[in-house]
């Protein structure tokens, strides 16, 4: 074989040695840690960036901060003695299907729905096919053979592949999965859940993909400690029967039978339902809603109505902002109560044309001489709004709001229209300061060392807009979501 046919896998090898080495050199002291705060009973909740706790990653030598989400979840799926259904965008952790399949050969039946772009093994990929993937998938694919390469050898054999690919270890298991192409359709606009019902009495839910980037960190970036995320757990035999029920939805009668899926705007409106889940009141909603019903009665209408009880305080840590209608809340909280407002935004998404952080800034920017229809920059800005400073490689994952330290909006819905009127979605909004408590701390983490308010660049474009346009109008321009 030529060197030239050898250098991909030469440079795996290589980058994955350094990514070892560089690793080796993070520890963290258990002095240094945060105390630990108390959960709520039947709610329970974990931050992968957590500074109370620390772990040993299971696919890099690396001790850092954090709680293990994916231990989280094998630890619960151990227990699971009649079912376990899974609807996940992605499910990358070896782990994770390790539990998955050992629950399935125990003789407890096991259901998978995942999103159509993500349902295929890795070990199954030619090399035209991966060839042919956009540079994320190619990313994703350099970084699945790293943690297959046990031997770093810069080569995956078989049986490499047989313990590192997660959809592989499924298969092999006999785990029945489905994605949503199962309509009889390509696909749906997104299967974006992120949750578990086991035992028709625990719910997992979380912002995370079940992948190693959005719980440990990437592979070939040594200083990744994975996108910031959370997983929430709740015990619930009523809540598990609303989230049975979307399952069941998307389920139909699982592979290779009628098509009777029904995903997107394809399943039913359902309205926000209330439930107690050991005495705290925590709703619950599911996306999409039709665009031709009152926004009030999606489930961004269901953030809008949390966020609209604000009195004193309103954070949010958002991987997306762009929901015109949910700027418009914030807005009046800030203007006729003073709602102190603090917002931390993924950089990736912050300053785009379409987020509202630009609007809580008092600022507009044209794209392509148009502005979103019913933009509002506000008349009284705030500077209170930024973008962490994130390790190489990370994101901030997060979609939650915390509002006076009592109540939080989290789940799998972005803070758009896209994920609002398209997606396959949940959100839960959770009446809880002890809960809150949680969030507040890693809100604090985030925000205290943030880039606050616009920076040079976006001015500079700003003002070049504004200079190219001798008139700028007011149109509906797309906002693309991101699939993550």
């Amino acid at each position: 074989m030529s060197f030239s046919k050898q250098w991909p896998s030469l440079l795996v090898g290589f980058l994955t040695l350094l990514a070892l080495g560089a690793c080796q050199q993070t520890r963290p002291k258990a002095k240094n840690t945060l105390p630990a705060l108390p959960q709520e009973g039947q709610i329970q909740v974990y931050f992968n960036r957590s500074q109370a706790t620390y772990y040993t990653e299971p696919y890099r030598p690396i001790e850092r901060y954090g709680d293990n989400l994916e231990q989280t979840l094998i630890d619960n799926i151990a227990t699971a003695r009649t079912s376990i259904d899974v609807a996940i965008h992605e499910l990358r952790l070896p782990g994770v299907a390790q539990a998955l399949a050992e629950r399935q050969r125990a003789g407890v039946p096991i259901r998978v729905v995942l999103e159509n772009s993500y349902s295929r093994p890795w070990s199954g990929y030619t090399s035209a096919q991966i060839a042919g993937l956009e540079k994320r998938g190619q990313n994703s694919y350099r970084e699945a053979q790293a943690m297959a390469d046990l031997n770093h050898d810069g080569q995956v054999s078989a049986s490499e592949w047989e313990q590192r690919d997660a959809l592989n270890i499924l298969r092999q298991a006999g785990v029945r999965w489905i994605d949503d192409t199962e309509d009889g359709s390509a696909g749906s606009s997104l299967m974006h859940h992120k949750f578990l019902v086991i035992d028709q009495r625990v719910v997992i839910v979380a912002s995370a993909n079940f992948t190693p980037s959005d719980v440990h960190g990437d592979q070939l970036q040594p200083e990744s400690r994975g996108n910031a995320n959370h997983l929430l757990r709740l015990e619930s035999p009523e809540l598990a029967a609303i989230y049975s029920q979307e399952f069941a939805l998307i389920w139909g009668d699982g592979p290779g039978g009628q098509q009777d899926s029904r995903f997107g705007l394809k399943k039913p409106y359902r309205p926000a339902q209330a439930v107690q889940v050991g005495g705290v009141k925590v709703e619950v909603q599911f996306s999409p809603t039709s665009g031709t019903r009152p926004w009030q009665e999606s489930v961004n209408g269901l953030i809008g109505r949390a966020l609209q009880s604000a009195q004193r305080s309103a954070h949010l840590a958002l991987f997306v902002f762009s929901d015109q209608n949910l700027a418009n809340v914030l807005e009046v909280d800030h203007r006729q109560r003073g709602v102190a407002i603090e917002a931390v935004i993924d950089p990736g998404f912050a300053y785009r044309s379409y987020s509202e952080a630009l609007d809580l800034w008092g600022l507009s920017l044209p794209q392509d001489c148009r502005l979103e229809a019913g933009n509002q920059p506000w008349q009284t800005s705030v500077q209170t709004v930024g973008v962490p400073v994130l390790s190489p490689g990370d994101l901030l994952h997060h979609k939650f709001g915390v509002v006076d330290a009592q109540t939080v909006i989290t789940g799998s819905q972005n803070w758009s229209e896209a994920a609002n009127q398209s997606n396959d979605e949940n959100l839960l909004v959770i009446h809880s300061p002890i809960i809150a408590a949680h969030f507040e701390r890693e809100f604090s983490r985030l925000y205290d060392s943030a880039v606050l308010g616009p920076t040079k660049r976006l001015r500079q474009q700003i003002q070049k807009q504004q200079s190219r346009c001798a008139s700028v109008q007011q149109l509906k321009v797309s906002k693309p979501d991101e699939p993550s």
